[in-house]
């Protein structure tokens, strides 16, 4: 992709799935990368196997306080940051009524209130410098309804609707879009093989592929694109297969 070598790249839950997948696609980019993540056994293995990774943060995305000390880190190990790829996320699944409080905030702490805490940051930062690409993970759960996704399904409404808002605000200077996966095959989920018959191109993504999706968006090669969801799901709505 042309415009990505030597950029400053920040990637949240980097330690593992799609966010490493993105973390070695910008490291083959060129690019210079800073993961963070609240699992510290993930980044030490990450560490071990990508000595070329520009530094570690360990932190929690929902705590706004967590996140202002993590920019600090990151302001000392690379002073600017051009690309921000606001990962991290959780889901739990269950069945609508039975939806404790708990777990509704802690779903949305991560998935809605992170991805705010983050993007600000990096906001600010870029605004300053006058560019800068905002990249947040969102999800075709986001844009259908999935049966027992009640909580994860509003995260990710929250994050789409978040990403146009800012899009808005922040240009021309920064760019802002948002990712939308279906189904992707991760080491820590498992799908039957009837999901992968339903979606017309009969496999699940790989996480490799939503890393590309987000280095093009990163790229100069996308510079016209902002405040976009772009979905990446093997033509999975395009019938409305999302809703069986």
């Amino acid at each position: 992709m042309r415009g990505l070598k030597d950029k400053h790249v920040l990637v949240t839950g980097g330690a593992s799935g799609i966010g490493k997948a993105t973390v070695v696609r910008f490291l083959e980019e060129g690019s210079r990368v800073v993961v963070l993540d609240k699992d510290q056994q993930a980044l030490d293995r990450l560490a071990s196997e990508r000595p070329g990774i520009a530094g570690f943060i360990m932190a929690d995305v929902s705590d706004p306080e967590d996140v202002t000390r993590a920019f600090a880190t990151f302001d000392t190990l690379l002073g600017s940051l051009d690309v921000l790829i606001n990962n991290a996320g959780i889901s739990i699944r269950s069945d609508f009524s039975d939806i404790s409080h708990d777990d509704w905030r802690r779903v949305m702490s991560v998935n809605l209130d992170g991805v705010f805490f983050v993007a600000q940051q990096a906001a600010r930062r870029m605004l300053v410098r006058e560019s800068g690409v905002i990249l947040n993970m969102g999800s075709t759960n986001g844009l259908v309804g999935y049966n027992r996704h009640a909580i994860y399904n509003t995260s990710k409404a929250g994050v789409i609707n978040l990403t146009r808002s800012m899009a808005l605000e922040l240009a021309p200077k920064v760019r802002v879009n948002v990712v939308c996966p279906g189904f992707v095959a991760t080491p820590l989920l498992s799908y039957p093989e009837s999901v992968a018959e339903s979606i017309p191109l009969k496999r699940l993504a790989q996480p490799e592929e939503v890393a590309a999706l987000f280095a093009f968006l990163a790229s100069d090669d996308a510079g016209y694109i902002t405040g976009q969801a772009l979905v990446i799901d093997g033509g999975e709505l395009a019938g409305g297969l999302a809703s069986r």
